[in-house]
């Protein structure tokens, strides 16, 4: 491949860095996850935001969680149509194979992809709109999600409403996979939404009884 080139220099320091450390300091732990493999507890479903950082939020070690990441956290409804599906083949593989006990979706503040599709739905964004945006095509995951916060006043307050519905879009597209369905149904396996307000370190999870996300 001609257009792949040399490891940048700060991230070759960085990695000498940590080997010489963190590697160094618990070597027979990462021998142990090499030959023994990954048996997480949970899988986390997270932004690409570079903000949002769950292995320091939650304070894990390598090997506790698997992690999927996408724009603005979303899990797509069940569609075996035969294509390719980045996060339902992670949702799969976390529930099948891993057999995880918790999956978390986990949104956060100031979310960009939320903002393309609040302007996408407000006609704002009409790069969004071309079959041809890869982007835009994800957002639709959300327009039922921004079809509950419409009345809400434009701004940050919207924002924020539809940051936490497409956590709870998410959930709900996650029961519509049957291998998902059937492992809560069993009392294997359960859902979790968590807003994180990146600004404040804040952290807050979705309580079905009130219907309302609260601070942890």
């Amino acid at each position: 491949m001609e257009h792949a080139k040399p490891l940048p220099s700060y991230l070759v320091q960085r990695y000498h860095g940590w080997k010489a450390t963190s590697y160094a300091q618990n070597e027979s732990w990462y021998r142990h996850l090499g030959a023994e493999g990954q048996h997480p507890r949970a899988m986390i479903i997270s932004c690409c935001d570079s903000r949002v950082h769950v292995t320091s939020i939650f304070g894990a070690d390598q090997g506790e969680f698997f992690i999927h990441r996408n724009i603005a956290n979303f899990v797509p409804p069940y569609k075996p149509d035969g294509n390719q599906h980045g996060t339902s083949a992670a949702v799969e593989y976390a529930v099948t194979a891993l057999k995880v006990a918790h999956l978390v979706v986990l949104g956060h503040s100031q979310c960009g992809g939320v903002q393309g599709c609040i302007d996408m739905c407000k006609g704002d964004a009409p790069q969004l709109e071309s079959k041809e945006s890869f982007v835009g095509r994800w957002m639709d995951v959300l327009r039922p999600g921004y079809e509950a916060v419409a009345d809400v006043a434009e701004g940050p307050e919207q924002a924020r409403a539809l940051e936490k519905q497409s956590i709870l879009v998410s959930l709900g597209n996650l029961m519509t996979f049957p291998f998902v369905k059937d492992r809560v149904a069993s009392g294997d396996l359960s859902l979790h939404g968590l807003w994180h307000n990146i600004g404040e370190g804040g952290l807050e999870a979705y309580d079905p009884k009130t219907g309302e996300f609260a601070q942890v």
